[in-house]
């Protein structure tokens, strides 16, 4: 039956119905959120003993780098209210060199991270590539807070960002570190003051569920009075050798500042006879001179052990002078020192290295 306009009684009755949920649905679009966000960072450096990639070599360099202090990234993240206590969130980031324009790497866009999740009462639940469980232990309880991750052991060593051990140890994508993995699942669930994590990464191989595989497990405890973390990670090369990684530290408040330490280290396979050990102590923390400067220290103590061969290490203290301009800027001031043990990464070499930078920051 249609009124005398022509227009067909269901659809009078529907109407209002579909305007309201039309209106429902703009409303659940509303409690949706996505940002764009990142950092900027770079400064002029001079060193002496150190190459622009902060490997020990002969002589002197100058050069701009980008990311002394902090990473610069340019990044997408977001949730959607599902209803019921339940969100969807989504990650995407890309490491970027602002000195050149570059991405950070050459083969993945979002090489910081790529993933997708839910998140309610029965924890979070995210799959894509993302930081392995050492490195999200050490970002809370490392001495200079993840700063300099280039020059800084914690991030190198410890959380397996340049392993130096020339083989891909879980699907990294890389041969040259293991912060990231792709392909994987991880799972976090948090009860009171206290975080349980578990993760997997798969291998993605035809043949083997095994290869390039990895599987770790956290826990960390963040109270008031004090900080802690401990983690642990397996990971497997595509010939099965394993790399086994450990990350513990606290952190407790001082004043207005924070003091922490940190203990971390692993043990790899390199071949089917041979291991490579590494141990890192850090201590250090972050003490404010003023409401607008802060005085950030770090040292590190790395030991290396390996079969037929000498052992060695370095170590090395990296300090932050920091100045805010505002919420989201500051200039720093950063000066480091290290000194190697025997042969570390380079034979014959000077046995000191020192590095001195200018930079700014700005985060949006």
């Amino acid at each position: 039956m249609k009124n005398k306009n022509g227009v067909p009684s269901w659809a009078i009755r529907t109407l209002p119905a579909l305007l309201m949920g039309l209106l429902a649905s703009g409303h659940g679009l509303a409690q949706s959120s996505a940002v764009v966000y990142g950092i900027m960072d770079a400064g002029v450096r001079s060193t002496s003993g150190m190459s622009p990639a902060n490997v020990r070599s002969v002589g002197n360099a100058s050069m701009i780098n980008s990311g002394i202090n902090t990473t610069s990234r340019l990044g997408y993240r977001g949730t959607e209210d599902l209803g019921g206590g339940l969100q969807a969130l989504f990650f995407l980031e890309s490491g970027l060199n602002i000195n050149s324009g570059a991405t950070s790497s050459s083969t993945k866009f979002f090489d910081r991270g790529a993933y997708t999740g839910l998140k309610g009462g029965f924890g979070t639940l995210t799959i894509g590539r993302q930081n392995t469980l050492l490195a999200d232990a050490v970002s809370p309880v490392d001495p200079l807070a993840t700063r300099f991750a280039s020059l800084n052991s914690n991030v190198a060593i410890s959380a397996l960002s340049a392993h130096q051990l020339g083989t891909e140890y879980g699907a990294s994508g890389s041969s040259t570190g293991s912060y990231r993995l792709d392909n994987s699942l991880k799972y976090a669930y948090g009860f009171g003051k206290t975080t349980a994590r578990v993760m997997h990464a798969f291998g993605n191989q035809s043949d083997s569920n095994s290869k390039l595989s990895s599987t770790g497990v956290s826990i960390d405890y963040r109270g008031a009075d004090w900080q802690g973390v401990l983690a642990y990670t397996e990971f497997k090369t595509v010939t099965g050798l394993s790399l086994k990684g450990y990350v513990s530290g606290v952190a407790v408040p001082v004043g207005a500042g924070s003091l922490k330490l940190t203990y971390s280290g692993h043990t790899a396979n390199t071949t089917a006879t041979a291991k490579t050990r590494n141990q890192v102590l850090g201590l250090g923390g972050t003490w404010p001179l003023t409401p607008q400067i802060d005085l950030v220290v770090g040292h590190y103590q790395v030991n290396r052990s390996r079969s037929a061969a000498a052992d060695d290490g370095y170590n090395r203290t990296i300090a932050f002078l920091e100045y805010k301009l505002s919420k989201r800027s500051l200039v720093y001031l950063e000066a480091d020192s290290t000194r190697w043990k025997k042969d570390y990464l380079g034979a014959g070499l000077d046995g000191r290295s020192t590095g001195l930078s200018l930079g700014m920051k700005h985060s949006f």
